[in-house]
């Protein structure tokens, strides 16, 4: 199926500036609304904290200390919207006991609002991941995945549009492509589309159609590949699109600090961000819209 058909059917189915050293108490006298991203990716069945004797991550993550985080941060701001980039799925007993049931009950539980897929969640194959999603509270996000001839099909949207205090924020996903990296017989007759093509129609339809204020990449296809600098990654994502605000990341285990600065095609601001794996750090992002819906930002990552 071409792509403008692909997306055109589904849908029917169902200005940034830099940090700049700025703090957040530097926009207390602005008239803005104020909305917080959270964020996790690559979280991989990790529900405990590590132990305490870990070589490298000592005392570091777990599902509670996230938990209590979130509820903090929520107490400050009322205005959260809570995300993860894929692989929640594989990596301890837990999965291999619950095939991601707990996974998913705890990400609800949390409050998550939307994840994309990414490759580990097709572990226990495609039937694996669709017999979970009745214990998922939260929406499933593809864009460039066509799960239309699979169980998946309608359960799985490429984009949703949350409405935080009036700000209209546009999320799509979007997924790594699985030949090579995943078995056929696990994802079946998923069809894999160009993410560079479908982020194009996605910003489209969001920015458009829907009027968002701001759009967010729900992405698990990549920070960068160095040794493969073609290869389609969120770096590239941002600078050969337009009015995408921020790009989610997932799948390359990226630890950063705060997130990157790219400039799109117009020569825009974009931030990617992406906090890692198994759970160690939160990401926080932070948007400000005053009353020209003028954004400014500011991001981190937290360790839990």
């Amino acid at each position: 199926m071409k792509r403008r058909e692909f997306i055109r059917n589904t849908v029917a189915s169902s200005a940034l500036v830099g940090l700049g050293g700025l703090s957040l108490s530097s926009f207390e006298t602005l008239k803005s609304k104020h909305l917080t991203i959270l964020h996790t990716n690559d979280v991989h069945s990790y529900i405990d904290p590590f132990p305490a004797d870990h070589p490298k991550n000592p005392n570091m993550g777990g599902v509670s200390r996230r938990a209590a985080l979130i509820e903090k941060i929520k107490k400050e701001n009322p205005n959260v919207l809570l995300l993860d980039a894929g692989d929640s799925f594989q990596g301890t007993p837990y999965f291999n006991y619950f095939g991601g049931e707990l996974e998913f009950k705890l990400m609800s539980m949390m409050g998550y609002e939307a994840t994309t897929i990414g490759n580990h969640e097709f572990d226990n194959g495609i039937d694996g991941l669709a017999a979970q999603i009745p214990h998922a509270n939260f929406k499933f996000l593809s864009a460039n995945y066509d799960f239309k001839n699979t169980v998946l099909d309608g359960f799985v949207k490429p984009y949703h549009v949350f409405i935080k205090n009036g700000i209209r924020v546009g999320v799509f996903g979007l997924g790594v492509e699985l030949a090579g990296l995943v078995d056929k017989k696990h994802y079946k007759e998923t069809v894999y589309n160009n993410p560079l093509e479908i982020s194009q129609d996605m910003v489209s339809i969001l920015k458009n159609q829907e009027k968002c204020d701001i759009i967010i990449c729900l992405s698990h296809i990549g920070y960068q590949y160095k040794n493969e600098p073609d290869k389609i990654c969120d770096v590239i994502l941002a600078q050969k699109t337009k009015d995408i605000d921020l790009i989610i990341g997932g799948h390359t285990h990226t630890f950063l600090d705060k997130p990157s600065i790219f400039e799109n095609l117009e020569g825009k601001k974009v931030l990617v961000n992406q906090v890692g794996c198994y759970g160690i750090n939160l990401g926080r992002i932070d948007f400000y819209l005053d009353n020209d819906k003028k954004i400014i930002s500011q991001g981190k990552s937290i360790v839990i």
